[in-house]
């Protein structure tokens, strides 16, 4: 069984029994297909072992999203669960992209004079290699025949 992760516009909503829920940013698109999923969220939440049991027994319903929480401790040892859901956003609460500005055409500028200093780079800036001295008493070994 894969986890399958409430759709909700808040924390609280994710955590009620009967969330829709999905396992794929598309499955959960086609499920609210009128809002936009922003992301997957996962959030921290300080609770007691009552509360706790009580989440994680509507995890185990089948017919409801499963593998969204996780239990963890804190470092004083107060349990912890990690809730992971789909976070839903209102198409109105988003906002429209600004309008791009239409560039102006590039006005033509005259060519700007070169004032490099010819000197500097008449001369190649590396040192040329010489070639190797071979000494004429050293035996060939590998004279073409």
């Amino acid at each position: 069984m894969s986890n399958a992760f409430p759709i909700a516009v808040r924390l609280e909503d994710a955590l009620k029994p009967g969330v829709k829920a999905a396992r794929t940013r598309a499955a959960a698109e086609a499920l609210v297909p009128d809002q936009t999923i922003e992301s997957l969220e996962t959030e921290w939440l300080n609770v007691t072992e009552e509360e706790a049991a009580a989440y994680l027994a509507v995890q185990s319903d089948e017919s409801g999203p499963h593998g969204h929480l996780q239990k963890y401790e804190d470092n004083e040892g107060n349990l912890v669960l990690a809730v992971t859901w789909w976070k839903l956003v209102d198409q109105a609460d988003i906002m429209p992209l600004p309008k791009t500005r239409k560039k102006k055409p590039a006005t033509e500028k005259p060519p700007v004079e070169d004032h490099t200093d010819d000197l500097y780079f008449r001369s190649g800036r590396t040192k040329t290699r010489r070639k190797r001295y071979i000494d004429p008493r050293q035996l060939d070994l590998f004279k073409n025949v």
